[in-house]
């Protein structure tokens, strides 16, 4: 089949809840995504902060190939040994004692609220059912990641959502502290805003919600389903700000592109769980598990991260130069390998043009151009991915 066959059947029997450019890929290699056609685009979004690794890495083939030849499935009713493994790895590269495995970021979200109103609950307090999140964000389409996920457009149609949920103003500490009472059970934030336009948390913001969920007897959770995991030049992105959280969500890059969430919780949160509160078929099966250990052990060297964070700062001077350059950027912000380019025009005629220069990159809200290349990105060819994205900005201006 042709590409355009490709696209007719998915017009045809997949439900139309995406708008896809026309062409189909086929096939990656670094940070390199070939389609049908044979054209080559340099990938500036990792699958949506996913593919941190870049395509085709080593480490992955090597799991995957080594995992497929012992247990793919056998349900979370019986031990393996890739999961024990994985938790211990991530329970001893951070603050957490427990970990819960899901598939998505949308349902360790899900996780994280409801562990909260149990933990509250347990702890005598069943009217401490309100829960704080923030504007801009963005924590998922499930129905309760939904509830605490500011955008209008993505709430509206699918009202009434969870309730005793209420939004405070994102980087605004008096606006926290108005919020959040003694009936909240938890405060859900972003270190950096993904969806809602690249937006890092003050290290004063971050460092304040610790100080109010502690006197109002609240939970700080941590969503670093896009933010986590090296992408913003540290391990998971709260080490930037010195703040430490009760609950940390992961997710997007985890399992190297194999659906995998992860809840990670103190032990002080997980006392209040018990067996049958909390269920997952899918979630941490062993070859998932096995892929996931592989990229972590990876990303967690000491020398990758100081590699990654040198890149960030190359890749920041060059994008700042940019911003100077172009008239229709009008600000740049980010950290590590996640940032945002605030554009005097619509963020998806950016990315349409983009793709004719062979570059991939996305939106963060009407106007922001968000970029997040894998984490493997070499100077190199940042190098490329600016000269693409100037040679874009250049084809708008004229």
């Amino acid at each position: 089949m042709n590409a355009q066959d490709i696209i007719q059947l998915e017009k045809q029997y997949v439900l139309q809840t995406y708008v896809r450019p026309d062409f189909v890929l086929e096939r990656g290699e670094g940070v390199w995504l070939y389609d049908t056609e044979g054209r080559k685009y340099l990938d500036a979004c990792s699958g949506i902060a996913v593919n941190a690794l870049g395509y085709n890495h080593p480490a992955i083939v090597e799991a995957i190939s080594q995992a497929a030849d012992g247990l793919i499935h056998v349900s979370n009713l019986y031990h393996t040994a890739p999961q024990a493994l994985l938790a211990r790895d991530l329970c001893q590269a951070s603050f957490a004692d427990r970990v819960f495995f899901a598939n998505s970021g949308a349902e360790a979200n899900e996780g994280a609220l409801k562990f909260a109103r149990k933990w509250a609950r347990v702890n005598g307090h069943s009217d401490k059912t309100h829960i704080v999140a923030f504007t801009g964000s963005f924590h998922g389409r499930t129905m309760g990641a939904l509830a605490v996920t500011a955008t209008e457009k993505y709430r509206r149609p699918f009202e009434p959502l969870i309730g005793d949920v209420s939004f405070a103003e994102f980087n605004n500490l008096e606006s926290a502290r108005q919020t959040i009472t003694r009936r909240t059970c938890a405060v859900i934030v972003e270190p950096v805003q993904g969806e809602g336009g690249v937006t890092p948390a003050t290290p004063e913001f971050l460092a304040g919600l610790r100080a109010i969920c502690d006197e109002a007897g609240a939970l700080l959770i941590f969503d670093e389903v896009q933010c986590g995991l090296g992408r913003t030049g540290t391990l998971w992105a709260h080490q930037g700000y010195g703040v430490t959280p009760d609950i940390m969500t992961l997710a997007k890059p985890l399992a190297g592109g194999l659906p995998m969430g992860a809840i990670l919780l103190t032990q002080h949160v997980a006392d209040a769980i018990t067996p049958g509160d909390h269920a997952s078929t899918f979630g941490a099966g062993p070859l998932v598990c096995t892929v996931a250990r592989a990229v972590f052990n990876q990303i967690n060297r000491p020398e990758f991260l100081a590699d990654l964070r040198a890149r960030g700062d190359y890749l920041a001077q060059k994008l700042h130069a940019l911003a100077e350059q172009s008239p229709l950027i009008t600000g740049v912000r980010g950290k590590g390998f996640m940032w945002g380019l605030v554009s005097t025009l619509p963020a998806l005629e950016v990315v349409a043009e983009a793709r004719k220069h062979g570059l991939i990159i996305l939106i963060a809200g009407e106007k922001v151009v968000r970029l997040l290349p894998p984490l493997v990105m070499s100077r190199d060819e940042i190098d490329i991915l600016i000269d693409r994205l100037t040679r874009t900005l250049d084809a708008l201006s004229g």
